[in-house]
């Protein structure tokens, strides 16, 4: 019997890694699923609804993670965590790879199979095991409502006997997952939107939101996008002219939500602070990309910075404020995932160390760090 080991996040995180469906599913394919009480609670998951689903409840920790072959976890789990576990468990759970070395080598330092789940390749079978895609949905959704809350003003253009209320100006940054969910969620509330991105095949999905696309269509915007999906780092000479369009067009913007964010690299600074000061007073600006220095010059994580009348918010767990739907989405990526590792069969945990989605997510094996985009020098 394979025994998968789900424990209490740390650091204020309120999501969780298994929801009442996935541990009924978990224990159909023959797991032990042991849950540290109340680690669902912050999800709305009680231990009582956990347990009536197939789970066992432990009362610690040290209890749940005991000899276990697999922990599921959202964040990156301490070291002591990992040493509790069977020798060579698995750690599946969003590792932030790129961070914090030192401690990523502690961690493969105790000979656990470490996987990152933000490394999940993008191919069409790892659809459903896709964190970026399932918790960027939700935080492109949030980062509009949370705009709209703070932003002062009425966003539907409003038909009065006393006389019209116009609509709001919405400016999406960056049309990946977040930017294409906040563009939806806009027009919703009956914003007029804009978007811009440098990938050319984004165009065509702004189109057919409602929105308009904005961007500078030369010849290196033709050839912006990587195999994989992700935007290439423009020249200096692109960026140049693609701010200049953005500086005009943001003067008459009302709330602008920053979504331009590359895994393992800076997050490049699309809004200058010349650009936040050409903006009309009670102008807000949502920065998706805080957690890695903000798109904007201004951006503090966590933090809402009041520069001259501009809000700028940088959220850096957007998704962890929809946790019930944050857990119920993450926890389907990783059942998915770990289906693909469990023999049906035999009930017994049976990995393809060459499966490309495997290996695509694998960072640490036997002690050391294996993942290609790690290697130093790279």
């Amino acid at each position: 019997m394979v025994t998968i080991a789900v424990t209490a996040e740390r650091d204020g995180e309120p999501r969780v890694a298994v929801s009442p469906e996935t541990v009924k599913k978990l224990t159909a394919l023959g797991c032990l699923v042991r849950v540290q009480a109340g680690a669902g609670a912050r999800s709305r998951f009680a231990d009582d609804t956990l347990k009536a689903a197939g789970a066992t409840i432990a009362g610690s920790a040290s209890e749940a993670l005991a000899a276990a072959d697999i922990l599921l976890k959202v964040r990156r789990p301490s070291p002591d965590e990992v040493k509790a576990l069977k020798p060579g468990a698995i750690v599946a759970s969003i590792l932030a790879p790129y961070d914090d070395r030192a401690g990523l080598e502690t961690l493969a330092g105790t000979g656990a199979s470490l996987m990152a789940m933000e490394l999940m390749p993008r191919i069409s079978r790892a659809q459903s095991m896709d964190v970026l895609s399932s918790q960027a949905n939700l935080a492109g959704y949030k980062a509009v409502i949370d705009a709209a809350g703070v932003f002062g003003q009425a966003i539907p253009m409003m038909m009065t006997a006393a006389g019209t209320v116009p609509a709001a100006r919405v400016f999406i940054m960056g049309v990946g997952v977040a930017g294409l969910q906040a563009i939806a969620t806009a027009r919703r509330l009956g914003a007029i939107v804009s978007a811009t991105d440098v990938r050319p095949a984004t165009k065509e999905q702004v189109a057919s939101l409602g929105a308009k696309f904005i961007a500078v269509e030369d010849e290196e915007f033709k050839q912006a996008q990587t195999a994989a999906g992700y935007a290439k780092p423009m020249s200096a000479e692109y960026q140049k002219k693609q701010a200049d369009l953005v500086a005009t067009h943001i003067k008459s913007q009302d709330i602008v939500i920053t979504t331009a964010l590359i895994p393992g690299r800076p997050a490049p600074k699309l809004i200058s602070q010349a650009m936040i000061e050409s903006m009309k007073p009670g102008s807000v600006i949502v920065d998706l990309a805080a957690e890695r220095g903000g798109n904007t010059d201004v951006t503090k994580p966590d933090e809402e910075v009041n520069h001259k009348g501009v809000l700028i918010i940088g959220p850096t767990n957007l998704a962890g404020d929809v946790p019930v739907n944050a857990s119920s989405l993450y926890a389907k990526n990783l059942l998915a995932f770990l289906e693909t590792m469990i023999d049906k069969k035999d009930k017994t945990l049976k990995v393809n160390w060459d499966d490309e989605i495997v290996k695509g997510t694998l960072v640490a094996k036997d002690g050391r760090i294996v993942h290609a985009s790690l290697q130093k020098g790279t």
